[in-house]
């Protein structure tokens, strides 16, 4: 009598998906270096140089680059909003474009994300090196800021189906404090 052992394949599973993992390690590599580099920058420029017109436009412009990004990431849950309606169900073929299109967001949506946070890092340093201004605009930047620190914390746990939510809920938050950072 044979007797046929059969062995279990345990997969260990990691926090991030093997399909996702190349792009968000890339996406992350390139953040830290794109950090490192802005900060270094930043760090020699000359004292007279921190306070001038042109140092403003440089905090303002990685503000626009990082605004861009987040656009990007955000329009995976208006794209998701869109496909669920059911007025598109007439309407196939465009249907099948935003689906589409909603594939192609969700799969950068991690990596975009984290290239956003550089530049708001890039950003958030750049203007306390400038000067922190206590007027609307800053303090709506600032309490986005920290209403942010969750988001990837809470995405990770995403992955696994732990967040309950919170990514979701905490991004949301984020996005009004955002949009009332940057167009009020």
């Amino acid at each position: 009598m044979t007797i046929h052992i059969r062995e279990n394949k345990i997969t260990k599973q990691t926090l991030i998906p093997e399909k996702e993992r190349i792009w968000v390690i890339g996406a992350m590599a390139v953040s830290v270096l794109l950090v490192l580099w802005g900060l270094w920058n930043m760090l020699n420029l000359p004292s007279a140089t921190l306070h001038s017109r042109r140092f403003e436009e440089t905090f303002k412009s990685y503000g626009s680059i990082a605004r861009l990004a987040l656009f990007f990431v955000l329009a995976n849950y208006v794209l998701l909003f869109i496909v669920k309606q059911r007025v598109w169900n007439r309407m196939g073929n465009i249907k099948k474009w935003i689906v589409l299109l909603l594939r192609f967001v969700r799969k950068w949506h991690t990596p975009i994300a984290i290239l956003a946070i550089a530049f708001i890092l890039l950003h958030v340093v750049a203007v306390f090196m400038y000067g922190f201004k206590f007027d609307f605009t800053s303090i709506s930047g600032l309490l986005a800021l920290l209403v942010l620190l969750p988001v990837p914390v809470s995405g990770l746990f995403r992955y696994k189906r732990l967040d309950r939510k919170w990514h979701l809920r905490s991004g949301l938050i984020f996005a009004v404090l955002f949009l009332m950072h940057a167009f009020l």
